[in-house]
C-alpha cells in the first residue's frame, strides 16, 4: 500500500484503495493499540536495496499521498519488503504451517474485482482462510 500510484494501472486501484484504505487504518490502530504485533508488508519495486524510509519518501511523493497517510508504518515497526504478489504466497505458508488464516476483504485493494474475488474465494475454500471485515478481524495479543 505504500505506492507512488504512478504506474498503467494506478486509476483503476486508486478507485478501490479509496475505499480500503481507512478500514486497513483502523484495523491496524485497533491490533497496535491491543498490543498485536503489526508487520507491515509491501513491494519492493524491485529495489532490493530499498528500505521502509525510501518506499514512503517515494509513496508520500506520489500521486495520491492521501491513501498513504493514513496506513504509513510508524519508524519502529516491523517491515518486510516483498516482492510482487509473495503476500499471497504467504498466506499458503500460514496454513501449510498451520496457522489461522484470516483476511479481510474490505482491506484487499484489487484492480480487477473479478480476479479478487475469486482469490478470496481459493483463499476461504482451499486454505480455510476465514473472511471477516477488518472491524470484525479477531486479533489475539
Amino acid at each position: 500500500m505504500l505506492n507512488p500510484y504512478d504506474h498503467e494501472d494506478a486509476e483503476r486501484l486508486t478507485r478501490n484503495v479509496e475505499d480500503v484504505v481507512e478500514p486497513i487504518a483502523a484495523l491496524v490502530e485497533r491490533a497496535a493499540g491491543e498490543g498485536d504485533e503489526v508487520i507491515y508488508v509491501n513491494d519492493n519495486y524491485g529495489d532490493w536495496n530499498s528500505s521502509q524510509e525510501e518506499l514512503a519518501e517515494r509513496a508520500m511523493s506520489g500521486r495520491r499521498p492521501d491513501l498513504v497517510e493514513p496506513i504509513l508504518p510508524p519508524d519502529e515497526a516491523s517491515f518486510v519488503l516483498k516482492a510482487r504478489h509473495t503476500i499471497f504466497y504467504s498466506a499458503l505458508d500460514a496454513y501449510v504451517r498451520h496457522l489461522r488464516v484470516t483476511v479481510a476483504p474490505d482491506g484487499v485493494a484489487h484492480i480487477h474485482e473479478d480476479l479478487a474475488d475469486a482469490a478470496l474465494k481459493m483463499m476461504e475454500s482451499n486454505m480455510r482462510a476465514t473472511l471477516a471485515a477488518c472491524a470484525d478481524v479477531e486479533l489475539e495479543a
